[in-house]
């Protein structure tokens, strides 16, 4: 077994931790960046890579990359990403803020290659974290083990691997080959005949369901698609110029300071902004096709409403459903090939940080505004949690809009924390707000 030490490990090359890999870069001193590591699980960096699809676009401007809200004059840049592949004149020609996700993907892998001091390492899984404790019973570090059994030890830990993908309960039977979410659907296609007239249930109604159902139609075109979803039927995300205020990085001080019925209230209202929703243009898109396939006497695809999936069995090489209208309570059965999941994330904490959280022996986690794991004891270590705290600062934190000022605090707590004064060999603890989450749920909401 080799084990490694860096000063800073992150989980995940995803565009939280690489937003930090470039703030440590530009912000970084006295070599912080040059022993920091970031390690990811996948062979490649890709953004969304299950529904990376040719034609699907990201739903957030280009400026807010993971660099230029916080510092609009770096080499890090989207644009400046354009212009170094030749495609900066097309962009602006076509006249859109928001590109295309294979774009985003690009720009992600282009910084993961332009970094000069944070080291990137491709297709290194975690399987477990373990706090590190000197004799006195300090906390002193991390061991994060690998799929392979290799070992790495570091000071500062930023987990920002996402988080674990929801099935059903009620699907959850079913065969790994069949149950496909919306995380596997392009590595899962390349498995399947595409001329076969698979029977297809799509499930969920936000809009990785609505991605899956309209690419079914372009890579499986002989299917017969049903789509299951509990809502009364499709809404389009509330995309107003009021409501993207609320995705500010500046209203995450708003958010964090409110009282538990503001918080609760906030993020209530703000669900339809980016959960349960479907983007406008393509909810145009599905309608005009649907629209022109009934025009035609064709009817290979159909929305199935205010439905619930009450069981699920195999029968033979079917699948069998058991849907339950929420309208009349009668009960019928769908029978199918596959079945698409577009059901989203767990609310719960990844499983990395609750063994984590376990593993210390917290009964609830616990950030500060500046990310950062309360541990219940002082420490020269800290661990930081990226994308994850929802319930503390706002409904921006899974998503790109938040990426380079967050990246930014966490890297700058981390310097404070090494010039701190210390107290017996440990830092003195700064006197910070710390909001609770329980371990078990951190209030966060997925679709």
């Amino acid at each position: 077994m080799t084990n490694r030490e860096v000063e800073l490990l992150a989980v995940g090359a995803g565009p939280a931790n690489l937003a930090l890999a470039v703030a440590l870069e530009e912000l970084g001193v006295d070599g912080l960046a040059e022993n920091s590591l970031v390690i990811e699980r996948g062979h490649t960096v890709e953004w969304q890579r299950g529904l990376l699809l040719p034609w699907t676009k990201s739903q957030v401007a280009f400026a807010k990359d993971l660099v230029t809200l916080r510092n609009p004059r770096s080499e890090f840049t989207f644009l400046n990403y354009l212009r170094s592949v030749g495609r900066l004149d097309d962009f602006i020609n076509m006249g859109s803020f928001t590109p295309y996700r294979v774009e985003v993907s690009g720009y992600l892998r282009w910084v993961s290659e332009s970094l000069r001091k944070v080291r990137l390492e491709l297709g290194c899984e975690s399987t477990s974290i373990e706090p590190v404790r000197n004799s006195a019973g300090t906390l002193t570090g991390w061991l994060t083990r690998l799929a392979d059994g290799r070992t790495i030890s570091s000071r500062y830990l930023v987990i920002g691997a996402g988080r674990d993908v929801y099935v059903p309960p009620e699907l959850a039977g079913l065969p790994a080959d069949r149950l496909i979410h919306s995380t596997r659907y392009r590595s899962q296609l390349t498995e399947l005949d595409k001329d076969r007239p698979y029977r297809v249930a799509v499930v969920g109604a936000a809009q990785s369901a609505a991605e899956m159902f309209r690419a079914v139609q372009l890579d499986l075109p002989n299917s017969d698609v049903s789509w299951v979803m509990r809502s009364i039927g499709l809404r389009a995300y509330d995309t107003n110029k009021f409501t993207n205020e609320l995705y500010y990085p500046s209203f995450i001080d708003k958010f964090f300071e409110a009282r538990p019925e503001g918080k609760e209230q906030i993020l209530r209202e703000m669900h339809l902004t980016n959960y349960s929703g479907v983007e406008s243009d393509l909810l145009q898109e599905l309608y005009t096709g649907m629209y022109l396939e009934k025009l035609a006497g064709v009817e290979q695809r159909r929305l199935v409403p205010m439905t619930d999936i009450t069981g699920a069995r195999t029968d033979g090489d079917e699948i069998v459903l058991e849907l339950t209208n929420r309208k009349t309570g009668s009960v019928t059965e769908l029978r199918r090939d596959l079945v698409f999941l577009g059901t989203g994330f767990v609310r719960e904490m990844p499983w990395l940080v609750r063994n984590l959280g376990a593993a210390i022996g917290l009964d609830r986690i616990e950030v500060s505004r500046q990310y950062r794991l309360n541990l219940g004891e002082p420490s020269d270590a800290a661990c930081y949690l990226q994308g994850v705290n929802e319930a503390t600062h706002g409904i921006a934190d899974s998503l790109l809009s938040v990426l380079g000022n967050r990246a930014a605090e966490v890297t700058q707590d981390i310097l404070a924390r090494r010039a701190g004064k210390r107290v017996n060999g440990v830092h003195r603890a700064t006197a910070e707000q710390l909001t609770a989450v329980p371990l078990s749920a951190d209030g966060a909401l997925h679709t």
